[in-house]
């Protein structure tokens, strides 16, 4: 009877398993194998073979054209893998840290507690196009950030804003946009705990801060890793919001990629007359070990700082 269980199992599955080694399965291990590609030829599938300069050119280790060392590539280290990081490291503890206060704020209001959740959930079903404009409007030379802080005409997100201006921008967009999303969840979880704990507390006297500190972080840690986990994932792979916000990779110069992320490299190689795949896998496998690392580092922290 097991047996004919399992086999109904693996047939119930079978449609998303299909799905998930054509869509999935499939093109990770394909992009692996290109990555290893000289002179890779997506249309006929043409190569010279097997190398590991593709990596050396992301790297930029390696000439593009043999010899020449004005071919090599150094958008990648220079701009996307660090301009990534920053991102990573300011948007994801800043957001996290942020929702994470307004969810609890939210969950001790009771008053049109429903209409406030509504209201920040609004940012994570409009269209980031959207939401790209609005901000240039506020960011623009005569916006309403310059005007209120009385700064008219410094220059944050036009051709010639400096990196920094642009940064700014830019890390504020995205905490911004990723904030509803987080909030519900924590909101969710926060419902989920027993209020026993709470009532404990309050019979013990402990400030609001404490309780916080001891009873909700701790009960909430399950969530906070998965945010925090989802987060560092969808930060390293950031390249929507540079497109929604600036509509290029630069900020002073047209001729530097001064606003690349690694995503941005990615699609850059797979455009033009003479798209280099190989070089986009290369970046892309670069890009999913460097995820891998970071998944792997928070998942052996989650065994000694979560509770479930």
């Amino acid at each position: 009877m097991e047996s004919k269980n399992n086999w109904k199992a693996w047939l119930y599955l079978a449609p998303a398993l299909i799905l998930m080694a054509v869509f999935t399965f499939y093109p990770l291990i394909n992009t692996f194998f290109i990555s290893f590609l000289k002179n890779y030829d997506y249309r006929s599938g043409a190569n010279d073979g097997f190398t590991f300069d593709n990596y050396g050119i992301v790297l930029g280790l390696v000439e593009k054209i043999p010899g020449i060392a004005e071919s090599k590539v150094t958008s990648f280290v220079q701009y996307a893998l660090p301009n990534t990081l920053i991102i990573t490291f300011v948007t994801v503890p800043v957001s996290v840290i942020l929702a994470l206060v307004i969810a609890i704020g939210l969950n001790n209001i009771k008053w049109c507690q429903k209409i406030f959740q509504t209201i920040f959930f609004m940012p994570y079903v409009t269209n980031i196009i959207a939401i790209g404009m609005v901000f240039s409007v506020i960011f623009s030379n005569n916006g309403i950030f310059n005007n209120l802080f009385g700064i008219s005409g410094t220059q944050w997100i036009s051709v010639g804003a400096s990196w920094g201006n642009s940064m700014f921008v830019l890390c504020l967009y995205i905490i911004w946009s990723a904030l509803p999303y987080k909030i519900l969840i924590f909101t969710s979880g926060l419902q989920g705990i027993d209020k026993q704990y709470y009532e404990a507390a309050k019979i013990d006297s402990t400030s609001k801060f404490k309780t916080a500190l001891k009873i909700t972080i701790p009960l909430l840690s399950p969530q906070i890793l998965y945010i925090t986990i989802t987060s560092f994932i969808g930060a390293f792979k950031e390249y929507n919001a540079v497109i929604g916000l600036f509509n290029r990779s630069y900020t002073s110069s047209g001729n530097v990629n001064d606003l690349y992320t690694v995503v941005y490299f990615i699609y850059d190689q797979l455009n033009g007359n003479n798209p280099q795949m190989q070089i986009a896998a290369a970046g892309a496998v670069v890009l999913f070990a460097i995820i891998m690392v970071f998944t792997v580092v928070q998942m052996w922290i989650s065994k000694k700082k979560v509770h479930y």
